[in-house]
């Protein structure tokens, strides 16, 4: 065959597989209703989205259907990814994980795919067109789907993270110029990295001078750790406001000491009322900063 044949050749094999696919997309809309009840009721049959209502199952169903078979016939598979990030944020709030997400999708292919096998049974040639052109767009969506749902469970995570962090580290305002950090939990290097982050930026909206740092809740802490929190007391130091390290315990104490942590910068308490009392006599020493600068008098 020439080149000639080739370029003939290739413009009827797209229009074949156009036509085919045309066909295909045909059927699926043809048989919507009693695909979409199968659909449903294998999902109900394999104990997927248990936490939905019937109701809520068939309408989910409806729409992933339409976006499914739309996304067959346009091979476009955007409106697809805004519909999965969209059902993603009603879900997963509600305990959806993603296995159950996939094994969804993998449900509508073999659904649709033995459809495809009785609708074409009698012509074996076509039916092998026809699942040439359903399983690699079947393939794809299926992907598509599972790695926005992928992506949006991975934001929430962090949200989540994020939010248990800030909660984790309030920094507290006792009373004016005086706030307290008080750590519960694992403190990691990332975790050290965010409570320095969020107490400098505290010292700066309050115009604190000094902050009780509170460490009673925290079981150990490593090296690393250890020298970013002398490092949080002196970056607090260098935006005016003095650190108090109260709740050490002897564990950690001797950590310190064994890791040969520089503890000069670190005014320790033994425990939280201590710090505050402490605190009040560091705020007392100091003479109250002006609220703004003094107007010169008339004349003067």
């Amino acid at each position: 065959m020439g080149d000639g044949d080739e370029k003939t050749a290739e413009p009827e094999q797209d229009a074949r597989a156009g036509r085919i696919l045309h066909e295909l997309v045909s059927h699926l809309r043809d048989e919507r209703t009693a695909l979409r009840e199968e659909w449903a009721r294998r999902i109900t049959d394999a104990r997927l989205l248990s936490v939905m209502t019937p109701g809520e199952i068939f309408s989910e169903v409806t729409a992933a259907y339409d976006n499914y078979v739309s996304a067959l016939e346009t091979g476009s598979v955007e409106t697809l990814q805004t519909y999965a990030r969209d059902l993603s944020e009603r879900i997963i709030p509600r305990g959806v994980d993603t296995d159950e997400v996939l094994g969804i999708v993998l449900l509508l292919r073999d659904v649709l795919a033995r459809s495809l096998f009785v609708r074409y049974q009698e012509d074996r040639e076509l039916l092998d067109q026809v699942l040439d052109a359903y399983e690699p767009a079947a393939n794809r969506i299926a992907v598509t789907v599972g790695v926005s749902f992928v992506e949006e469970r991975e934001r929430v995570i962090r949200e989540q993270q994020a939010a248990i962090q800030e909660l984790s580290t309030p920094v507290l305002q006792v009373r004016e110029r005086l706030l307290i950090l008080p750590i519960i939990g694992v403190l990691d290097s990332a975790r050290a990295r965010q409570l320095t982050e969020q107490l400098l930026g505290a010292i700066q909206s309050h115009r604190a001078r000094v902050v009780v740092i509170d460490i009673t809740g925290v079981a150990t802490i490593d090296v690393t750790v250890a020298n970013h929190l002398v490092q949080t007391v002196e970056a607090s130091r260098l935006m005016g406001a003095s650190a108090i390290i109260t709740g050490l315990s002897s564990r950690i104490a001797q950590t310190l000491v064994d890791l040969g942590v520089d503890l000069s910068m670190m005014r320790t308490v033994g425990d939280l009322q201590g710090g505050l009392e402490e605190a009040e006599r560091l705020l007392a020493r100091r003479p109250a900063e002006p609220a703004e600068d003094p107007v010169p008098a008339a004349g003067g």
